[in-house]
């Protein structure tokens, strides 16, 4: 792949990206997220106005969900193109490599965070059973865990048949460059970055601000402090409780009715 080619097809990856974060903020609920989060958390710091809780809530999510957008549309995408693999046909296994005598089998994470003890058994079991299913080709199966950044590598054990890599020594077996990791990064275009980065601050803003409104109407009493009470009733009450908004909107779609 040439210098021209992969910047276009970083180019690509990063619009997808930033077209996905975007419906993703787009999409958000306030009561969903707030239904996942601690709210005791929220009081011990002592967050006291509803932007506050807002910021804190918009920061922790998207950023989690980031990653994994961005390991989806960018990280493996971009593997399997520049190794010159194919889709797996297998759960669990993203990229399929195969030559005469080897087929390697690599399922893509985005980072090194190591998996627990139920991941990995998972894991190495959806290997397991790609395996099972290419018995008949009697070549050498080679499962490997791949990790786009970071420094983890391991062997096969007795217990997981696969194998690890990440970072530079990831991108070097796929391509046989040990400089592509560095140049996954030069190729990021300043001025694409920047425009995707303005159009995602100002999104960011009009959520926040719809956020705001909404969580003041449904966990704010009349004076403009926060109702605890009532948020923690939302969170964590056994009874499904309706919120002031679905209240509003039911009324008026009643009051519509002919």
């Amino acid at each position: 792949m040439t210098s021209d080619e992969l910047r276009a097809l970083i180019t690509e990856r990063l619009g997808e990206f930033h077209t996905r974060r975007l419906q993703r903020l787009h999409d958000l609920k306030l009561r969903d997220v707030l239904a996942k989060k601690n709210p005791y958390l929220f009081r011990a710091v002592g967050d006291a106005t509803a932007a506050e809780i807002i910021e804190s809530l918009l920061i922790a999510f998207l950023s989690a969900s980031d990653e994994g957008i961005f390991g989806d549309v960018f990280f493996e995408p971009i593997a399997r193109i520049v190794s010159g693999g194919t889709v797996s046909p297998s759960e669990g296994v993203d990229i399929a490599i195969e030559t005469e005598n080897r087929y390697l089998a690599i399922a893509v994470k985005s980072g090194p965070n190591p998996f627990n003890s139920s991941q990995a058994k998972r894991q190495n079991d959806e290997f397991r059973a790609l395996q099972r299913r290419l018995t008949k080709l009697r070549k050498q199966f080679d499962p490997m865990l791949g990790h786009c950044y970071g420094k983890r590598r391991s062997e096969p054990t007795a217990k997981l048949i696969y194998r690890s890599r990440a970072g530079q020594a990831f991108w070097e077996e796929l391509t046989g460059d040990p400089d592509f990791y560095q140049k996954l990064l030069r190729e990021m275009g300043d001025d694409a970055i920047q425009r995707h980065r303005e159009e995602y601050r100002q999104a960011w803003c009009r959520a926040a601000n719809r956020y705001v409104r909404d969580f003041t109407i449904e966990f704010c009493d009349e004076d403009g402090d926060i109702d605890w009470a009532q948020l923690l009733e939302f969170n964590s009450g056994s009874q499904p409780t309706r919120g002031k908004l679905e209240r509003v909107a039911g009324g008026r779609s009643r009051e519509t009715k002919p």
